[in-house]
């Protein structure tokens, strides 16, 4: 019988733990798609690797050896569809890790808006003028002016101008 991609349902927020347990477990064919993005708290803000799909972990194994991964800490159940654990083909995993090459390799653009996630210009957007290595150029209409930003701590709004 050959291996398939099943659907783990995690503890909140322990889908980094529960991979590092499974590799350590022997299985090498886990899958976590994370993407970066900005982690607000009230004094910082931080980019930080989240998952894609929250408390949900893609595995590479037999369905025979599917029960033996509820033994691992962290795994509260396999994820059915129909009554029988939940595959998801090959192309899809290869879609979900080509989506999120794709999503790290586009960089912020002059002219595109961005929202500022910390500091005095805390959630006012502004419009890119300029790109450097670590800060920003931001021309805020609201005050009619042009502001140096940090690149940590700006993320890109849903709508352009």
């Amino acid at each position: 019988m050959a291996a398939n991609w099943y659907v783990l349902y995690t503890k909140p927020r322990a889908e980094k733990r529960v991979k590092k347990r499974l590799d350590e477990t022997g299985i090498e064919n886990s899958y976590l798609p994370l993407h970066r993005a900005p982690a607000v708290w009230s004094d910082r803000v931080r980019m930080v690797d989240k998952p894609l799909f929250p408390s949900y972990l893609f595995v590479l194994c037999k369905e025979a050896e599917l029960r033996n991964l509820l033994q691992v800490y962290g795994v509260v159940r396999i994820v059915y569809y129909c009554g029988k654990p939940a595959k998801v083909r090959q192309r899809e995993i290869d879609a979900i890790r080509q989506f999120l090459e794709q999503a790290v390799e586009l960089p912020l653009c002059e002219g595109e808006e961005v929202e500022i996630l910390a500091g005095a210009f805390k959630h006012i957007s502004g419009k890119i003028r300029k790109v450097k290595k670590k800060y920003l150029m931001l021309y805020i209409e609201q005050l009619g002016s042009t502001v140096c930003v940090n690149l940590d701590k700006v993320a890109r709004t849903n709508r352009l101008k």
